[in-house]
């Protein structure tokens, strides 16, 4: 099963991981490029991954349940609250997320020091349920 990771590991996973089993996180936002410089296909509605913390232990199962590709512009206040990680407005949001995707890190990731975003970025809006909590039993949650 392909894993799903949550930004880098570190705090920010950690906190990520942590929404998506508390149920608080139901959607994340990727960025199209990062899927073409990995050779790495897009996400389909009823694709399962496994959601790996920041040690890489598998913690959970979650399924796709829904995917958009939309220009960074056209990211919705729906879509930011379901991402669970306490924005209250797309503009706070979209700060928060260019800070990482303009991050050094993303951008070794990338291959490309100078890789930026803008409103025309196209960007790949999951939303997704929780199938199972590896940390607890492999029993499907539904």
């Amino acid at each position: 099963m392909p894993r799903a990771e949550f930004a880098f590991p570190g705090p920010l996973r950690n906190r990520l991981v942590a929404a998506v089993l508390d149920g608080s996180k139901t959607s994340t936002t990727g960025l199209v490029a990062d899927y073409e410089h990995a050779g790495e296909p897009l996400p389909e509605v009823g694709n399962r991954s496994v959601v790996v913390d920041s040690d890489d232990r598998p913690v959970a199962v979650i399924e796709v349940t829904g995917v958009r590709i939309l220009p960074l512009a056209q990211v919705d206040l729906a879509h930011v609250v379901d991402e669970g990680e306490g924005d209250t407005s797309v503009a706070e949001w979209r700060e928060g997320h260019e800070r990482f995707w303009h991050s050094e890190e993303m951008r070794t990731a990338l291959e490309d020091p100078d890789f930026t975003v803008d409103d025309r970025t196209l960007a790949i809006l999951q939303r997704f349920r929780l199938v199972a909590d590896l940390r607890v039993s492999d029993r499907p949650i539904s």
